[in-house]
């Protein structure tokens, strides 16, 4: 009996490779209870959908993880990590200019910088990567990817030849950029951006509008933004040229505080959905082969989960493969239409075992445990392994969540 484990994190309360971990633990239960244990392989691989989590994949799939001291969103250093595998590189911007590594969790839509992020970027090259993923999502900044410029080389510069201070609004008083030092090796690489919005940089849909309010931006702090980000337009126009027009309007342009912009109009990144990406350097598609059953899950199933998210990517590569394919996860408030259409036989949440949310956010790893004991004694106790997934949606008292 094979089960792949192929879980997203549960946000704020465990990272995926926990989740495999502990799922893994009560399926090992249910079959030394019943015998079956040297009939039981397991098979772990942590995904993420290209933002937080992205980093702790690649790992799970023969990454190395290496780090380097970077500026943080408000200047200040930190050790960020990134992945290596031989020439290609992961760097998931929340670990070096990300909400979550913002001294004391203060928000500063106006100042935070990108900058960390560009360092990655450069600590990879003199790796010797040469293709660079780069994950975006819980990123503090509003700057257009104008810190990720900066931390390759180019200098941005008021009338007077000043640096300008980082951060989105101080773009209002851009010049000119300055090029001259910029990363040469930048010439041999290739980018993807891994990311799953699509909103273009500006307007009413665009970085500040949408992402601004989350990062502390207040209304007026949104204007002041997106004027800025469109003077930066024009700026980089008059330096590359009409492309970077034409990349303010593309899709994901918007993308990380604008990140996006930069990487498509200055690195020439190809966007890609975020899962896609993640599920390509796992070889998820390849580890599926002679599986009887898929764990997938995140902390929440929502109508966010229906638009490409984790599980329901893991759930695509399932079917592909003839996999049948259950979720668990925090609580979901999917109908049971959406369940069975999103491809899953069953969803667990952990709010069946506990339902104070709360407690299932401290608890996680225990209830996780119980979850997958009550999935592995099912298998166990099925006469057939795809018959006991099956099952899973009808087994007494292991009734699938219906809200």
């Amino acid at each position: 009996m094979r089960v792949v484990i192929a879980p997203d994190k549960f946000k704020g309360s465990l990272s995926a490779p926990d989740v495999a971990r502990h799922l893994e633990a009560g399926l090992h239960a249910a079959a030394r209870d019943s015998g079956q244990i040297s009939n039981l392989e397991v098979l772990r691989i942590p995904v993420a959908d290209g933002g937080e989590g992205t980093l702790d994949a690649a790992v799970g799939s023969g990454f190395t993880r290496r780090s380097a001291v970077v500026s943080g969103p408000t200047g200040a250093p930190l050790r960020a990590e990134f992945a290596l595998r031989g020439r290609e590189a992961v760097i998931e911007m929340a670990a070096a200019s990300g909400l979550a590594v913002l001294p004391d969790g203060v928000k500063d839509a106006k100042r935070a910088t990108s900058l960390g992020t560009g360092e990655l970027i450069r600590a990879a090259l003199d790796a010797g990567c040469r293709q660079i993923i780069l994950g975006v999502g819980g990123s503090a900044n509003t700057d257009g990817g104008a810190g990720v410029l900066q931390g390759l080389g180019a200098r941005f510069l008021d009338a007077h030849g000043n640096e300008l201070p980082p951060g989105g609004a101080a773009l209002a008083r851009l010049d000119w950029i300055d090029f001259s030092g910029f990363e040469s090796r930048l010439d041999g690489a290739r980018f993807v951006l891994a990311s799953d919005v699509d909103n273009p940089l500006l307007g009413a849909q665009g970085a500040a509008a949408i992402f601004g309010p989350q990062k502390g931006a207040t209304a007026e702090d949104v204007t002041a933004l997106d004027a800025a980000l469109a003077h930066f337009v024009d700026v980089l126009a008059a330096e590359i040229g009409p492309r970077a027009r034409k990349a303010a309007d593309a899709p994901g342009a918007g993308a990380a505080g604008g990140v996006g912009y930069a990487a498509i109009a200055v690195l020439a990144a190809t966007r890609r959905p975020g899962i896609d990406v993640v599920l390509e350097f796992t070889g998820l598609a390849d580890r599926l082969a002679g599986a009887d059953l898929v764990i997938t899950g995140e902390g929440s199933l929502d109508e966010q989960t229906l638009l490409g998210k984790t599980p329901v990517g893991v759930a695509r590569a399932a079917r592909r493969a003839g996999v049948p394919v259950v979720a668990v996860c925090g609580r979901s408030v999917l109908t049971g239409e959406q369940i069975s259409s999103s491809g899953f036989l069953a969803v667990h949440a952990l709010t069946e075992l506990e339902s104070n949310v709360d407690t299932c956010i401290a608890e996680a790893a225990p209830l996780l445990e119980r979850l997958g004991r009550q999935l592995g004694e099912q298998l166990t106790n099925a006469a057939h392994p795809v018959q006991g997934a099956r099952a899973l949606d009808s087994a007494p008292g292991k009734e699938t969540l219906r809200v």
